[in-house]
């Protein structure tokens, strides 16, 4: 099953037709958060995926998810519009349209502070800001933007995930582009983009028989850009990391043991209150989830 869609089309490819009610059952699937999730503590991706408790988004999120929105929509503009005074234009109806479509993303915003649409707003234009000093998008005609691919590779695993642009040069070469609303990462936040970004490269070499040329990450609070150019033998390797992460997902839901990892990134944890590392006890484990395990949301998208 190989299959890849451009998630800014008006329904999307193999959508149901108005009125009519779907009933694709979707398999279970390993996204490059979650697989990043099992790597980091395998009881933190049982919270998320299997018990599915809820997390309360933060600003600095919901901003990250807001910057990708406008970044999308300044590529459906004509290549002469896409100018910084546009891009912020973009801002305010793309808050609205996110706040509607997902009312928790607004409930980030208590009552007593300031309205998002002044000093978060506004730092959400300066993000963009930085964005057009690292590229000029007038010259690019990116192939698509928020692109969903689907693949599976050996062993059944199937890869499901979101690119945020991919660009494709006269010759074939591809190029991934992932932006991070946050600062260029230390040595484990390093790694950790870079999985990503070989969980995409992996997907559309699968998709498309072509390995990435170049793999690019724009950091727009530092106003930082890392490139990096994969080779078949590497993704190879890599493609044989994640059919492990999956066995070893697999072989935990059978039992229910998914174990807790301390970290210092257990301090951002939403989860310690039922975390046994911090005295915590984990709800009743409810069994090995339905379809759909292992989804990435637009948060996840936007780090």
């Amino acid at each position: 099953m190989i299959t890849a869609t451009d998630s800014a089309g008006p329904s999307g490819a193999g959508a149901p037709g108005a009125g009519e009610a779907s009933t694709v059952v979707r398999r279970p699937a390993l996204s490059p958060s979650r697989a990043g999730d099992f790597k980091q503590c395998p009881l933190l991706y049982r919270f998320r995926v299997v018990d599915k408790l809820p997390e309360q988004p933060t600003p600095v999120q919901v901003r990250g998810t807001l910057v990708h929105s406008v970044l999308e929509r300044l590529y459906s503009l004509p290549a002469a519009e896409r100018v910084p005074e546009r891009a912020k234009a973009l801002l305010v109806p793309a808050w609205e349209e996110l706040a509607a479509e997902q009312p928790d993303l607004a409930r980030v915003f208590r009552e007593d502070e300031l309205k998002p649409e002044t000093a978060w707003l506004e730092s959400a234009g300066k993000l963009i800001d930085t964005y057009f000093k690292l590229e000029d998008p007038r010259r690019l005609e990116p192939e698509a933007c928020e692109l969903r691919v689907e693949v599976e590779i050996g062993n059944g695993v199937l890869l499901r995930g979101f690119v945020d642009r991919l660009d494709v040069a006269p010759n074939g070469d591809l190029r991934v582009v992932d932006y991070k609303t946050g600062a260029a990462p230390r040595q484990i936040g390093e790694m950790r983009a870079l999985f990503q970004m070989k969980f995409y490269a992996v997907a559309l070499w699968r998709l498309r028989g072509v390995v990435p040329r170049q793999l690019k990450l724009i950091y727009l609070r530092d106003g930082e850009a890392l490139a990096y150019a994969p080779d078949e033998g590497e993704l190879v390797r890599f493609e044989r990391t994640l059919e492990a992460i999956w066995r070893a997902i697999l072989r935990a839901g059978e039992t229910g043991d998914f174990r807790p990892s301390k970290s210092k990134l257990c301090d951002w944890c939403d989860h310690k209150a039922h975390c046994p590392a911090f005295g915590g006890s984990p709800p009743e484990y409810p069994g090995w989830p339905d379809p759909d395990l292992g989804a990435e949301t637009a948060l996840d998208r936007a780090d």
